[in-house]
């Protein structure tokens, strides 16, 4: 039989204030059986009133539908029609296509600069009656020659976008969203959609841009793009994160308000359940959509569970300062 492993009693008393009888810790955790990696919190009552915490019971909602999808930073394209640029093969690849296209600009203005000195020097020599006027043509049209070469280097370099080191520094990105074929008839392109990174609960709006087609066959999901303000630099080309996409129709399920839900680094979704009375134990749940304040779950909780809705972080620090 594996042992248990004990941990020590947790003490949240604030500056300044009379303990209470001696022997009765405010906060007392201990082991969850079969959930080595969980604790049940024992809070006291003046433990709770100074973490803020309140409860509300699970109940049923109806709620507009939305599908919870994976997606992906990406830099819009350079040139309308153009491609996003997202992964690192892509920014290598990208990068090297830059270059490439900038020494071939950087050739082409020399180029063009040493042929309008040598027309300008048959030009004199014209004028000076000592050159031909055939040398002088043969200048002028080599400038042309390399005008228009200086040209068509400017273009293929506009067509490679924004240099790769200045992609992130754009003040709006995009979010490439992976949907099934299946269900892309049910999402809705007629407003904003909400991006959130992993693990982290805010979320900000991105709006419908078109795009080229693009599709994985391997995984059959088709892509769908959004424009984001990253003005603040929160998010980075080639970052992953949760896209929340409206779909049509409503649906009805069990929900929770957001404010109860914690999530942990690996995007883990958590709830604190009250199990007994001064007694509180993470649980884990999935999040259906979110929307208004509210969450719809998929599952983990039944109805009428009592769950903490202010102070769930709190007992998360808690928790893990006990465990760690």
């Amino acid at each position: 039989m594996r042992s248990m492993l004990f941990l020590p009693v947790l003490l949240l008393l604030g500056c300044g204030e009379t303990p209470g009888k001696p022997g009765v810790p405010p906060v007392h955790a201990e082991p969850v059986a079969r959930e080595s990696e969980l604790l049940r919190l024992k809070l006291a009552p003046e433990a709770q009133h100074r973490l803020g915490i309140r409860l509300a019971r699970v109940g049923e909602s109806i709620a507009a539908r939305h599908r919870a999808v994976a997606g992906e930073i990406v830099a819009p394209p350079g040139t309308e029609g153009g491609v996003p640029i997202g992964s690192a093969n892509d920014l290598r690849a990208i990068g090297g296509q830059q270059a490439a296209a900038d020494a071939e600009l950087a050739r082409a203005a020399a180029q063009e600069r040493l042929a309008r000195i040598a027309l300008t020097r048959a030009e004199s020599l014209v004028r000076e009656e000592a050159g031909s006027i055939r040398a002088r043509d043969e200048a002028a049209a080599a400038l042309a020659t390399a005008q228009a070469a200086l040209g068509a280097a400017r273009r293929q370099r506009r067509l490679l976008g924004p240099a790769v080191a200045d992609l992130g520094a754009q003040p709006v990105l995009w979010v490439r969203a992976s949907v099934f074929a299946g269900d892309i008839g049910n999402v809705r392109r007629d407003g904003p959609t909400q991006v959130r990174a992993l693990g982290v609960a805010a979320s900000r709006p991105a709006r419908p841009v078109p795009a080229p087609p693009s599709a994985n066959a391997a995984t059959g999901t088709v892509d769908l793009h959004y424009a984001i303000d990253n003005r603040d630099r929160t998010f980075r080309v080639g970052q992953r994160v949760a896209v929340d996409l409206p779909l049509g129709g409503q649906a009805r399920g069990l929900s929770v308000p957001s404010s109860a839900i914690v999530r942990d680094i690996n995007g883990g979704e958590w709830v604190y359940r009250k199990t007994a009375p001064d007694t509180f134990v993470r649980q884990r749940i999935e999040v259906a959509s979110e929307a208004d304040g509210r969450a719809l779950l998929a599952r983990g909780l039944e109805a009428g569970a009592l769950v903490v809705t202010a102070g769930a972080a709190e007992l998360f620090g808690t928790e893990f300062g006990a465990a760690h």
